[in-house]
């Protein structure tokens, strides 16, 4: 029956749905219009085939098996987990996270003060009630000067209270030298990778626990793209191992000591596959060094990123943080934490803690993400994607090892341009609107304030210094706004509407967009009679800005007439690029706003004609 059934629709070949893409298009480009044009240089076609997996060598592989792009367990039921600060304060930690793991955290980070070193009364404050045969701990932030000593304190606490250490979950320690010289620009002891290697060498007869984290997390927080914190994080997971080898015997071992974070991004299909892609190269990375293939699996850890997370409109965060961990849960990672939504600008509170930590509950619970190993295997994109990632990112890793690994193409600049040249990218694709952000440089809460946490040091980008600073997408933006509100002014923009109804109406919810993205007080209305009538009411208004809102073939004679009622007392901005624009120019007319408008540095002009 079944056969019947598709024999009454024939097969179409790829050259019919590229005929009737290109008739569609009526001639435009097929390449500009519909391919995708990623910041790591990737064309991603609209749409894929099976003819495009031809070449695909991966394809029969089984879950659990190198080369582990479908997972390197039978099951996709990861971890989750959150992290408490444990800087000032360990007993205060060490309450929230029972907090957390009474309501559904499996997997509890603690954020120490890596120049502190750590005595065993802290770590039983840190872990009093912890079951460790259940949970796993991370200790993040560890740095190669302190590092031994959590790794002793821990050692002893487990001594102490008579714990089998084979009965202990996976223990982490991120001490990851290599971070602090991509952050800062140099290694913080001359002697980081003996210390590494020490730190390694006290937990040999501990099985359970990692010491070496690599924090490929830190490239993507400074703006990177998807290709180039793979191809760096790999690269810094090869300097590790060439540091732990010394013996063959080594060789099966030094994996085993190493565990990866990731950030997981907004780009939903990409993050899939760029997990996906990770495993498959460690594997064949670790295979290069003469291990087999039970100690090539890679442990992710993933965290949704900081860098797209906005300062206003903050629960937009919410739905940010979901799509993200929807990706790392697709993608089969080990363990997930989800950022809360006020990560940007306060210490997370109760609610903020309940809501991330629910948002992976809710995908286990209800989505049953945690029930299909690798569900994104097979599809025609996916797999695509994952192809392109691999090939890219295997370019660029080789590039690295080329100029001698990681440390030498740092120093050298190579990592510095390379993600500089990508947060440019970005950052005009921000300010140009190409890229959204949801609330911040598009569709802003026209009502809204900073929260009282918020400081002008949250919304300015930090200055660069040596080394890769984090920063957020958004706060260039956030910036801009937060200057209005605290300038003390109240600047009015007001929708001078006239004429097409349909277009007047349309330009007016641009421009109020465009305006509110400032934090300026817009004034809409639906549309005047006459023009006459739309300027008494803006000067009436006590508007800073007037902005004529109508059909591009009404300018040319309306806006000299508003221009001339209003005698400069207000800002006359157009709403749109007619073609008059420049018979307008002509008469003194200089302000126009559209779609191609540089959103970020127009509304900044306006800030510093307003006196902002």
């Amino acid at each position: 029956m079944s056969n019947q059934l598709f024999a009454e629709f024939p097969p179409v070949s790829t050259q019919q749905w590229e005929a009737v893409i290109e008739k569609d298009l009526k001639g435009a480009d097929y390449h500009k219009r519909l391919v995708w044009k990623t910041d790591e240089g990737l064309s991603i076609p609209p749409y894929c085939r099976r003819e495009n997996l031809k070449d695909i060598k991966y394809l029969d592989a089984i879950p659990g098996c190198f080369p582990y792009v479908r997972g390197a367990r039978n099951n996709n039921d990861w971890l989750v987990r959150q992290s408490y600060c444990a800087h000032d304060n360990y007993k205060e930690a060490n309450r929230q996270a029972l907090d957390g793991i009474a309501k559904g955290v499996d997997s509890v980070g603690f954020c120490i003060d890596g120049s502190k070193a750590c005595t065993l009364n802290d770590m039983e404050l840190l872990l009093s009630g912890i079951d460790l045969k259940k949970v796993p701990v991370n200790f993040e932030g560890c740095h190669c000067s302190t590092a031994l000593s959590y790794i002793t304190g821990f050692t002893d606490y487990l001594q102490k209270h008579d714990i089998d250490e084979r009965n202990v979950r996976c223990v982490l320690f991120d001490v990851d030298p290599l971070r602090h010289l991509t952050t800062h620009g140099a290694f913080a002891h001359p002697d980081s990778m003996k210390r590494l290697k020490a730190c390694v060498e006290a937990i040999i007869s501990f099985p359970s626990l990692r010491t070496v984290g690599v924090e490929a997390y830190a490239i993507h927080a400074a703006g990177a793209g998807i290709v180039q914190e793979l191809a760096f994080g790999l690269a810094m997971g090869s300097e590790y191992l060439h540091h732990l080898i010394d013996r063959e015997s080594d060789i099966e071992a030094a994996p085993s000591f190493i565990h990866f974070t990731f950030a997981v991004g907004s780009s939903y299909f990409m993050e899939i596959a760029k997990f996906r892609a990770a495993r498959l190269l460690w594997a064949n990375i670790v295979k290069a060094y003469g291990a087999d293939w039970m100690s090539m699996d890679m442990m992710v850890h993933a965290v949704t990123s900081p860098w797209n997370q906005t300062v206003y409109d903050p629960y937009v965060n919410m739905l940010r943080g979901t799509t993200e961990a929807m990706s790392a849960a697709i993608a089969g990672v080990d363990s997930i934490e989800v950022l809360p939504f006020d990560h940007a600008f306060r210490a997370p509170n109760e609610f903020s803690n309940r809501i991330a930590r629910n948002t992976q509950i809710i995908l286990k619970e209800e989505a049953y993400f945690d029930k299909v190993t690798d569900p994104a295997a097979g599809s025609y994109y996916i797999e695509s994607l994952t192809q392109a990632i691999v090939d890219a990112a295997w370019k660029l890793f080789n590039e690295v090892e080329d100029m001698g690994g990681y440390t030498a193409a740092f120093n050298a600049g190579f990592i510095e341009a390379q993600v500089k040249a990508t947060t440019q990218k970005r950052d005009m694709n921000i300010a140009t609107r190409r890229d959204t952000l949801l609330g911040t440089n598009q569709f802003p809460n026209f009502t809204e304030k900073a929260d009282a946490a918020v400081s002008r040091e949250t919304v300015t980008r930090p200055a660069q210094a040596k080394g890769l600073t984090p920063y957020r997408g958004a706060q260039a933006f956030e910036a801009l706004r937060f200057a209005t509100e605290k300038s003390g002014k109240s600047p009015k923009a007001f929708m001078l509407t006239f004429g097409n109804l349909a277009m007047c109406r349309a330009r007016a919810q641009f421009a109020c967009n465009f305006f509110a993205v400032a934090g300026f007080e817009v004034i809409d209305n639906n549309r005047f009679a006459a023009i006459e009538e739309g300027v008494t009411a803006a000067l009436a208004a006590h508007a800073d800005i007037i902005v004529a809102c109508s059909a591009d073939d009404d300018y040319a004679a309306a806006v000299p007439q508003i221009a001339k009622l209003l005698d400069n007392r207000s800002i006359l901005v157009v709403a749109g690029e007619p073609e008059c624009k420049a018979e307008l120019e002509a008469k003194g007319i200089r302000h126009f706003i559209s779609v191609k408008s540089n959103v970020l540095e127009t509304l900044k002009q306006y800030q510093k004609e307003l006196g902002i």
